[in-house]
């Protein structure tokens, strides 16, 4: 996977949401009420990925951007756009060398060749399982995160109520005629 500038390569350029929301924490790995608030817009079955991603962006920024120092300060920024969800996580560090290139397998692969996760390192390798775009800016100090909003196949109880009836019209009716 290549990295860029987020416009470059992005389905939906980051530059283009005009309503984006803010949050700003001094250098801590205490983030469960900061992950809770950036959770809370996206839909519950998507959470515990999430949490994952944003988890490893998160602690990156403040303990290898900002070395944990607590003068030092994490900023998210974060918006629904175009049936995505961004978030921008900007630290105040020395910034990230990112990589040319990064040989993460994809999630088909088997994660027995620890040394294709370790070549990337197991935090870009969690970032790239868990988001549809990962970028860096130009100063490595800020990273673009991205997930689309698919539809879930997950069907709700009215959805599966209205099946079964499907269903069951279709073989009363069967069921009638043969008889």
């Amino acid at each position: 996977m290549m990295y860029a500038a987020p416009e470059e390569s992005s389905i939906v350029s980051s530059a283009s949401i005009k309503r984006w929301e803010s949050l700003s924490f001094t250098s801590t790995l205490y983030l469960r009420p900061i992950l809770d608030a950036l959770l809370e817009p996206t839909p519950d079955l998507l959470h515990d990925e999430l949490r994952l991603g944003l988890q490893e962006a998160l602690v990156n920024a403040a303990k290898h951007g900002n070395h944990l120092d607590p003068h030092k300060v994490v900023s998210v920024r974060h918006a629904r756009a175009k049936g995505y969800y961004w978030w921008i996580v900007t630290d105040q560090g020395e910034g990230f060398k990112q990589p040319r290139a990064c040989p993460c397998p994809s999630v088909d692969m088997s994660l027995a060749d620890a040394s294709l996760v370790s070549d990337c390192g197991r935090g870009l390798y969690i970032l790239h399982q868990v988001f549809d775009q990962v970028r860096w800016s130009e100063n490595g100090k800020e990273i673009h995160l991205a997930k689309q909003l698919r539809r879930s196949p997950v069907m709700t109880p009215g959805f599966f109520i209205r099946l079964i009836e499907s269903w069951w019209r279709r073989w009363s009716s069967v069921t009638v005629r043969s008889a």
